[in-house]
């Protein structure tokens, strides 16, 4: 039975482009995998492990093989438990919003806590970094309301989907596909865009 965990990084619900392309990717996903669940994690709604300094601090002595402080390891284990959840699944689908050129801070903190040596990924002093989410499967749906791959750079610059992506090699994640509707708000044909990647999505769930 194959599990696909979509993560919301949009807190605009109703109103949000990729949450509406994520409802697209996963009504035919489900026609095409009628076993699978399917879980829904919206980190807005979730309270996320403080990493602040009990919590790298723990990152540090766990990472040396120094005994942990009782407030360490409550935090410690917080976070052990919040990547647990994340790689239980087998697919993913992540809705990612452009902020600021960049990600939501939300899936930055859900990124730093779960990023961890010995769990997402582990390090070599001769070869670096290998990430240990080896044959996992995921989609990304890349919105943006002003940014265009074709425009200058006074309509932003992408520090968001070129992050994302690696951070999915990063983790090991390497079958990837991705969704994009990067519909310029000040432009007349936003309805045809938003339709044609709504057909996007559709094709891409009902093939993955």
């Amino acid at each position: 039975m194959t599990r696909l965990l979509h993560i919301s990084a949009s807190p605009r619900g109703e109103q949000s482009e990729s949450i509406a392309l994520a409802a697209g990717f996963l009504a035919t996903y489900v026609e095409a995998h009628p076993e699978a669940v399917i879980d829904e994690w919206n980190l807005w709604e979730t309270d996320l492990p403080d990493m602040g300094p009990a919590a790298a601090q723990a990152k540090m002595n766990a990472l040396t093989g120094t005994a942990l402080t009782d407030a360490q390891n409550e935090s410690w284990n917080r976070v052990l438990d919040t990547f647990r959840r994340f790689d239980s699944y087998e697919h993913y689908l992540f809705s990612v919003p452009m902020w600021n050129h960049g990600l939501p801070y939300i899936l930055k903190h859900f990124i730093d806590v779960i990023s961890q040596n010995g769990m997402l990924f582990a390090i070599d002093q001769q070869a670096g970094y290998r990430g240990l989410l080896t044959g996992k499967k995921a989609v990304s749906i890349y919105t943006a309301a002003v940014y265009h791959p074709n425009s200058p750079d006074e309509f932003g610059v992408d520090f968001h989907a070129s992050y994302f992506d690696y951070w999915l090699r990063f983790a090991g994640i390497t079958d990837t596909a991705r969704i994009t509707f990067y519909a310029n708000m000040f432009e007349d044909d936003i309805d045809a865009c938003r339709q044609q990647a709504l057909q996007a999505a559709a094709i891409l769930g009902k093939g993955f």
